[in-house]
Parts: structure tokens; C-alpha cells; sequence
């Protein structure tokens, strides 16, 4: 993939900051360019398989930077209906970075704690400090999602149902982009995706798992139930990603059908971010470096 090519793929994928977007728009099952499609699927597969690989090679070495030079973090935010595959994309993409240096937090429901204190206190508490990658596998986000589809959940936080209107929402994600411009301004990368998954290929995803014992763990029947409220969920991800896709902190709708494309462009669009930074390895003072040269000497005298 040149240049040119891959830039342009990036903009597709981008929702433009201060515009309203349609998922409709984007195509859950997308397998590449015309040009690319030429090939065949399984050849589309193999090069795809490739690219992937010399992309995380590329992405080790990013991260291997970031870490030395401690002048930025990284933020990943991944969310996206059940079975699009967060779990896998997130295995695959960071395999080969340095363990040390990548923390992955999953949210669940708030405990107690987290609902005494303001909604995005739990986070705050884990972003990435300088020279990390943070993954967040569903996040803040939770907040003006699944709480819009389900407002009963509001009361947990003692908010009643007067209070609920599109100016509570429009605070939420006034809030969420206050929280991410001060990340942003601290040196932090952010770069959120969701994973673009059909209705239909969640479907087979959920009979998968349970026409096979080995995945029978990784269902749930709220999952199900969950699917009746797809259309909403719909509209409040195109409500919540048009409030809230930043030029500082941009979201990417990924086409999710086919785990090798998405794969493929999250790894590419978090290398080459890492990438734009210009990082460098520090550069040894002086004194450093005539100390260098003294334990050298003396390794080479023993």
C-alpha cells in the first residue's frame, strides 16, 4: 500500500470533526480498495497477513521510542457493540510490543466507589503516563452510550429522570471533550476507534460461540437481549462520535466483519500516529558520555 493510498484510506475511515455522521455511511463489510479486491480474497488475505506483520514490526519500534524518549503517552480507545472484536484486535495488534510499557483496562459496571464520584473519575485514575500505551476496551464512552439506551441506569448516580434531557447529554460530551483536550494538551496521543460490526455478523458470531463448547465462556444472554436495542444503539453511537471526534482526538470507524481488516487498519492508523511524533532516543550529556566511555574501557580490560 503506498502512500498516497494509505492516506487517503485513513480519511475514509476518520469521522470529520463538527459534522454529523451516519453509520450507514460506512460499510461494515468493506475489504479493501478496488484495486486491492483485483486480487482475490484469499490473495487479499495473504497480503493483508504481510502487511500486517511488517506494520507491527514498525509499531514495536515506535513504542520502543516512546517508552526511551518519555516525552508523550499514548491513549487506544476501543468500543463497539458485543462480538465486533475488541478482545481480538487488541491481542493481535499489541503481540509484539513491549509488555512494560502497554497496560490494557477493561470497564465494567461503575462499583459503588466509581458512582460516588463524578463519571470520569475512574478513568482519570489509569490514563497512560508518559512514555505508555493505554488501551481502554470500552471506556468513558459507556457514559453517553449505554446509559442513553438504558437512562434507569442514571439512577445508580442519584440523577433523576427530570434531569435527562439533550442538555444533560450535550454536557456529557462537553465534559468528555474537556477531559480529552487536557490528555491531548499533556502530551498524550488519542486515538479512538469503533469497531464497525453488522447486525448479521454478530448474529454468526453469537451462534459460533455457542455451537462450540470451547466458546460457550465468552457468551452472555444479556448479549441477546441487548441485540433488540440495536437501532438505538445506532443513533446515540452516530450521536456520541459526531459530539465528540476532535481534530486533537479523532474517532475511526473500522469495518469490523472481517477480523483481518480490522486488524490490519488499527495497526497501521496507531503506528503511524506514533510515528508523526518525531520521536528521537535521549542523547547522552557529556559527562554521560565520558562515562560511557570509561565502563567500556574497563569492560574491554577485564
Amino acid at each position: 500500500m503506498n502512500t498516497s493510498t494509505r492516506e487517503s484510506l485513513l480519511r475514509t475511515f476518520r469521522v470529520a470533526p463538527g459534522r454529523p455522521m451516519r453509520l450507514k455511511d460506512h460499510d461494515p463489510a468493506w475489504a479493501g480498495t478496488a484495486e486491492m479486491k483485483k486480487l482475490g480474497h484469499e490473495d487479499l488475505i495473504d497480503r493483508a497477513r504481510v502487511h500486517l506483520e511488517k506494520t507491527l514490526d514498525g509499531l514495536a519500534d515506535a513504542q520502543e521510542l516512546l517508552w526511551a524518549s518519555n516525552t508523550h503517552a499514548v491513549l487506544i480507545v476501543f468500543q463497539a457493540m458485543d462480538a465486533a472484536g475488541k478482545d481480538g484486535t487488541i491481542k493481535h495488534v499489541m503481540r509484539g510490543v513491549n509488555p512494560q510499557g502497554c497496560r490494557v483496562h477493561s470497564f465494567k459496571r461503575p462499583s459503588t466507589e466509581e458512582l460516588d464520584h463524578p463519571f470520569l473519575w475512574r478513568q482519570m485514575k489509569v490514563v497512560p503516563p508518559r512514555g505508555m500505551i493505554t488501551i481502554f476496551n470500552r471506556s468513558h464512552y459507556e457514559d453517553v452510550i449505554v446509559t442513553r439506551v438504558h437512562p434507569e441506569l442514571l439512577g445508580d448516580r442519584d440523577i433523576s429522570p427530570s434531569q435527562i434531557n439533550k442538555a444533560f447529554w450535550a454536557g456529557r460530551y462537553d465534559d468528555i471533550n474537556a477531559f480529552e483536550r487536557h490528555l491531548v494538551r499533556s502530551g498524550t496521543v488519542i486515538l479512538k476507534f469503533f469497531l464497525n460490526v453488522s447486525k448479521e455478523e454478530q448474529r454468526r458470531r453469537f451462534l459460533e460461540r455457542l455451537e462450540n463448547d470451547d466458546k460457550h465462556w465468552k457468551f452472555s444472554h444479556a448479549d441477546v437481549a441487548e441485540r433488540e436495542h440495536w437501532d438505538e444503539y445506532m443513533r446515540v453511537y452516530e450521536l456520541a462520535l459526531s459530539a465528540t471526534s476532535t481534530a486533537h482526538a479523532p474517532w475511526f470507524v473500522i469495518p469490523a466483519d472481517h477480523k483481518w481488516i480490522t486488524r490490519t487498519l488499527v495497526a497501521e492508523i496507531v503506528t503511524k500516529s506514533i510515528k508523526t511524533l518525531r520521536l528521537a532516543f535521549p542523547t547522552p550529556s557529556a559527562a554521560e558520555k565520558r562515562a560511557l566511555v570509561r565502563a567500556r574501557n574497563k569492560l574491554k580490560e577485564e
